[in-house]
């Protein structure tokens, strides 16, 4: 069996990568699929699969500024020439699932989320966007909303990573889903034994993920907050950051496990569609405390694993801390990490294995059938070919 693994693109290594590392381990052999890649910058494991990229790879510029690029995507993806690939998988939270399959295989996609930038989350990146781009999204918009929802029907089987994005593909899409959490390499961590006095922030630093909100609430509070990861918004948080709040930028994964494991607790002040780093720091043996909308709501236990905020805001967040200091041991870290088990990659493997086979046998009984059925429906040769009528001479 030829398998593909579709990936919107690969230029980093974040959530959507994990998951295309944990497909690689099911499938060694599986050629990888994208819009752009950026070789120096995900793991050794992808490196060492056949990584095909579109006609985006060859534009001037398309590896750092790949998202400008979006009214071309859907041109680049069905470009993609799946021919002889028996099961496609698709990691989609761009336009990945919209790939051509041939019509003898089976699709799955594994839906980190439908694009927010044209559907949920419209307005808020508009409204970020330079003067360009707030120009053209209502333009282009419309038009890659119905390609995307079009596209839709070209999978067989939808997986969501979360409850919250189950229901979005149903809203979007009208199609079902079956929720397998993303794989979190929760051996990978470990609590320890000295918790020191700051709190944390890590992820890519955008607008939705609202870390200004943090970065305000704890120079209000004067208490520590070290912020993990970069982005387009690294310059506006140090701006109207205070002295309290320092900025590490990309670390390394040594650094990010040691500030998991000593942080107070980690700050999530965003929606997510999942949101893998509140899992590694439960995995960690630390507390969330997370805006209570979207992913958090399925892995945060408010007064067993953190708390939830219900208002993205100052204010809101300033409570919680406060709430939270009130009752800090009353966490118990192996109680913390014991629930993070539930989010590991060997779950996650199980669960798209389960699904991939059963789809796999859906289709050979799909198509075993259709072959019955066309072997015992026996047409008339006079329903292909006119017979005489009996008598009539017959010119050789």
């Amino acid at each position: 069996m030829r398998v593909a693994i579709v990936h919107y693109w690969l230029v980093s290594m974040r959530g959507g990568e994990k998951v295309v590392e944990a497909l690689c381990d099911m499938f060694p052999d599986a050629d990888i699929f994208t819009l752009v890649y950026d070789e120096s910058r995900v793991s050794e494991k992808i490196r060492g699969h056949v990584v095909k990229t579109s006609f985006l790879q060859r534009l001037p510029g398309a590896i750092r500024h790949y998202q400008s690029l979006l009214p071309l995507m859907p041109f680049a993806l069905e470009s993609l020439d799946l021919s002889g690939y028996d099961l496609i998988i698709s990691s989609e939270s761009g336009p990945a699932k919209g790939i051509i399959a041939p019509p003898h295989s089976t699709h799955v996609c594994y839906c980190h989320s439908p694009m927010r930038y044209i559907w949920d989350h419209y307005h808020v990146y508009r409204s970020h966007a330079g003067l360009a781009s707030r120009i053209m999204l209502p333009v282009i918009a419309p038009l890659l909303r119905s390609w995307d929802v079009s596209t839709s029907m070209r999978v067989d089987r939808f997986v969501a990573n979360s409850h919250h994005v189950r229901a979005r593909i149903g809203k979007y899409y009208g199609r079902s889903a079956t929720v397998v959490y993303p794989p979190v390499a929760v051996e990978d961590y470990a609590p320890s034994d000295a918790v020191e006095d700051f709190y944390l922030c890590a992820g890519q630093l955008v607008s939705y993920k609202r870390v200004d909100l943090a970065v305000r609430a704890f120079t209000k509070m004067e208490r520590n907050l070290v912020v993990i990861g970069e982005g387009k918004e690294l310059a506006m948080l140090k701006s109207i950051a205070g002295p309290s709040v320092k900025f590490l930028g990309r670390v390394p994964f040594s650094v990010l496990k040691e500030k998991l494991a000593r942080c107070r607790a980690l700050i999530f002040p965003g929606e997510e569609d999942f949101g893998l780093v509140p899992v590694e720091a439960m995995a960690s043996g630390r507390p969330v405390i997370a805006f209570g909308s979207g992913g958090a709501l399925e892995t945060v236990v408010p007064e067993q694993t953190g708390l939830l905020f219900y208002e993205q805001s100052i204010e809101a967040i300033i409570d919680a801390v406060r709430s939270f200091e009130e009752h800090a041991e009353e966490f118990d870290p192996e109680t913390i990490r014991t629930y993070a088990a539930r989010f590991s990659t060997r779950n996650f493997k199980f669960g798209m294995d389960s699904i991939i086979q059963e789809e796999l046998r859906a289709r050979k009984s799909s198509t075993l059938a259709a072959i019955s059925h066309a072997e015992t429906r026996r047409f008339p040769l006079d329903s292909v070919f006119p017979v005489p009528p009996p008598g009539t001479d017959i010119v050789h």
